[in-house]
């Protein structure tokens, strides 16, 4: 009979094409040897519950709390059917997240109730760099920042407050330099009646805004001001930006607080005389 490509082939594809060997074979599903999985060995009847792998080994306990060692691959049964057990996927171990002053982040989500004592910053802008940047640990420890608008009244605050052993008073003060106005007050709260209570520390810099390292402006270094100029004006003219009026300084402060993401972007000068006063402020229980 002469050969007809349009003749269906009644023996079917070549019976040799694919894995033939494969054929009827029963796949075998793998399961990750996770804790307390339960399964049984197929050859002995032997069941336990996986509680721990030693080298390739895998460990089951019984019911009676024998244990036995295993290798892992077939040869088990969970729930009846075969299986082929294979190392469970190791899981990165879980890090703690850190805040943006580069402490661990609290455990606890709620804030913990404020203390009494407390931490003055000289203004708004020094509060809002202090709030950005160790908000979290301030809230976890329950330390609240005001602000002063200036330290010329410190003394009179300090006298009204009265802080005490369990009412502490930590405050942070711009261009505290050796015979600044600054550091004369300092030096006169140290002496006064609540002088023990009370930690006055700085930074050299003329304004906060100068914590902030001028890299993430886009720049290598702050503007140098001559003496009698207005520090701020003189930064927004030297860097092009208005400053006309009140509210374009304040406009340029969003602008920079707003590059700071972290405490990597502040100088050193600065995180440490905060980090020393929330110390300062939290040791012991004054709540």
């Amino acid at each position: 009979m002469p050969f007809d490509s349009d003749t269906h082939d009644r023996y079917g594809s070549d019976v040799l094409a694919g894995d033939w060997r494969a054929r009827g074979r029963r796949t075998i599903p793998e399961v990750p040897a996770e804790r307390d999985l339960v399964v049984e060995r197929a050859d002995t009847g032997w069941c336990g519950a996986v509680v721990g792998f030693e080298s390739r080994n895998v460990v089951l306990e019984d019911r009676h709390g024998a244990r036995r060692l295993f290798p892992l691959g077939t040869g088990f049964l969970v729930e009846g059917q075969p299986v082929k057990l294979t190392a469970p996927t190791m899981q990165a171990p879980a890090t703690r997240a850190r805040t943006a002053s580069g402490s661990f982040a609290p455990e606890q989500r709620r804030a913990r109730t404020a203390r009494a004592s407390r931490i003055f910053v000289e203004g708004r802008h020094d509060a809002e760099l202090v709030e950005k940047v160790w908000g979290t640990d301030l809230r976890a420890e329950g330390v609240v920042v005001e602000y002063l608008e200036g330290v010329d009244d410190l003394d009179a605050i300090v006298r009204e407050t009265a802080p005490s052993a369990g009412k502490r008073i930590g405050v942070l003060v711009d261009h505290l330099v050796p015979g600044s106005k600054e550091q004369a007050i300092a030096d006169r709260v140290a002496r006064g009646p609540h002088g023990a209570h009370v930690l006055v520390v700085g930074h050299p810099y003329v304004d906060v805004w100068q914590a902030v390292k001028p890299a993430r402006l886009g720049v290598d270094a702050w503007p140098v001001i001559p003496k009698g100029t207005s520090w701020k004006h003189g930064v927004c003219a030297a860097f092009g930006w208005p400053h006309d009026d009140q509210a374009d300084i304040a406009r340029a402060w969003q602008r920079i607080l707003g590059a700071v993401r972290d405490w990597n972007d502040l100088e050193p000068a600065l995180l440490g005389r905060v980090e020393e006063l929330i110390d300062f402020v939290t040791a012991g229980d004054d709540r």
